[in-house]
């Protein structure tokens, strides 16, 4: 029997072998109905699903959510952290505020931890040479750091940083705002003596500020590495001989430490800062300047 002919219109329109593109409901979906390529429905009817309104992403796959104007998105910081500047700053202040607490607690109370301090003090007391010790314990007096401090903050102002320099100062002047109630609150006793008000320790409280602050100021001239371990080098000198003199009990040098690193945190991020925004100013009055060295033409008559 034989098979049934094809149709003239049929067979003259393509070649055999290769299959014709069916124009059918799927790929009206994805061509649209005008075949323009924009995915919407094959009625012409816009989509359920805003797909239309969708962003590629950085590959071309659909579905990224478009871009929001404003800041770059970013993880949510803590009010510390932004007041710091770092994670790492922020966790260093969040960890001296505890204990320094707890360290203040320890010393105002009858605690094992009390009793060990003065332990320790009353073993220590008296221990090496009494002429080192004694200038170790005056590192931290007001007529030795000061002087230090001030020497470096005219080198600082002569090179032209006044803003950091007010920082320093202002820091400085809150040690004795600090320091002096919080030793009329504790009234702790002294190792050798019966006097009261030695909580934390004032000398201590002077010279990690003071060569801590001259440290940082320098930073910028010297590089960290050559103006940090000084200061800190000094300040660990001043508590030792503050307790192998017998003049403060170890936790009230330890309390000075741990209040005056929070200051120090606050004052290195406000020296940031500071640099930032001279930076900023000197970028931006650059192009003014470079405009003031062109030569002008002359002016025709």
């Amino acid at each position: 029997m034989r098979d049934t002919p094809r149709s003239q219109g049929t067979a003259g329109d393509a070649e055999a072998g290769h299959p014709q593109r069916r124009f059918g409901r799927a790929f009206a979906h994805t061509t649209g109905a005008s075949g323009s390529g924009s995915p919407h429905r094959s009625d012409g009817r816009p989509p359920q699903t805003p797909r239309g309104v969708r962003h590629t992403g950085p590959h071309g796959r659909p579905g990224t959510p478009p871009p929001v104007p404003g800041r770059p998105f970013s993880r949510s910081r803590s009010p510390l952290t932004r007041a710091l500047g770092s994670p790492a700053r922020s966790a260093a202040f969040a960890l001296c505020a505890v204990l320094f607490a707890l360290v203040t607690w320890q010393a105002t109370a009858d605690g094992p931890l009390r009793h060990a301090d003065e332990r320790l003090g009353r073993a220590l007391a008296g221990r090496g040479p009494e002429p080192l010790t004694q200038v170790l314990a005056d590192l931290g007096g007001v007529p030795v750091a000061l002087p230090v401090l001030a020497v470096v903050i005219a080198y600082v102002v002569r090179r032209g940083g006044r803003g950091p320099v007010l920082a320093v100062c202002v820091t400085m002047a809150a040690v004795p705002a600090l320091v002096v109630p919080l030793k009329l609150w504790t009234d702790r006793q002294g190792p050798l003596t019966d006097a009261t008000g030695y909580y934390p320790s004032g000398h201590t409280a002077t010279a990690m500020v003071a060569y801590g602050g001259a440290a940082l100021l320098l930073v910028p001239y010297a590089g960290r590495r050559a103006t940090l371990p000084v200061a800190v080098a000094l300040t660990l000198a001043t508590g030792a001989g503050l307790v192998l003199r017998g003049y403060h009990w170890p936790l009230d040098v330890l309390g000075s430490v741990l209040l005056c690193g929070m200051l120090l945190l606050v004052l290195a991020r406000v020296l940031d800062r500071c640099r930032e925004r001279a930076v900023r100013r000197a970028a931006e009055s650059a192009p003014d300047r470079e405009a003031a060295r062109q030569p002008h033409p002359p002016s025709s008559s």
